[in-house]
């Protein structure tokens, strides 16, 4: 017996990544080990030492990322004196605010890796790491340049349909274009 709605072959769900899997387990983790550590270390101290240890994690995360948000503005504005764009090369912001983040998030795990991320050489590896990750994952999806990963992103929707589509431009000298009169006082 049918209810008489019609099954499309869309309603399917596509399978999930392994990171969509393993990422709610691997934060349960994390947490449950956090305040484990929190409690570990209360115990060796005192709470009162703890709670010392969040807010001076936190003002510092703070700090951090002001620090950093201040270097970002100006590395913007000194490409726009120049009259260039701004170079990733004199950065590490990015890095630098996910350490402020770090340190502000209450944990002694994040506040090590924010501490870890501090480091320029740290950073350095770091920053590599990512950018090869990137670049190996937009290759791997089969995108040359960045603008074809962005033209990926905008064509590919959320339920995994594809929409193609074709830009048209009005170029000058190609047909017949509406006639404005002129302005007149």
């Amino acid at each position: 017996m049918t209810t008489g709605a019609s099954t499309s072959p869309y309603s399917a769900r596509p399978p999930r990544s392994r990171l969509r899997r393993y990422l709610p387990l691997g934060v349960a983790a994390w947490l449950v080990l956090e305040i484990w550590l929190l409690t570990l270390v209360a115990g060796a101290a005192s709470g009162f030492t703890v709670f010392l240890l969040l807010v001076a994690a936190f003002v510092a995360g703070g700090v951090v990322i002001k620090r950093a948000g201040r270097r970002a503005f100006q590395n913007l504005n000194d490409a726009l004196q120049r009259g260039g764009a701004p170079s990733a090369r004199r950065g590490g912001n990015g890095l630098m605010m996910l350490a402020g983040l770090l340190l502000m998030i209450p944990g002694m795990i994040s506040d090590a890796v924010g501490l870890l991320l501090l480091i320029p050489p740290v950073q350095r590896v770091v920053g590599r790491f990512a950018e090869r990750t990137v670049d190996r994952r937009l290759r791997g999806a089969g995108a040359g340049p960045l603008g074809d990963a962005f033209r990926w992103a905008r064509t590919h929707r959320p339920d995994g349909k594809v929409v193609q589509g074709e830009v048209i431009r009005d170029e000058p000298g190609e047909g017949p274009r509406e006639q404005h009169p002129p302005l007149t006082r």
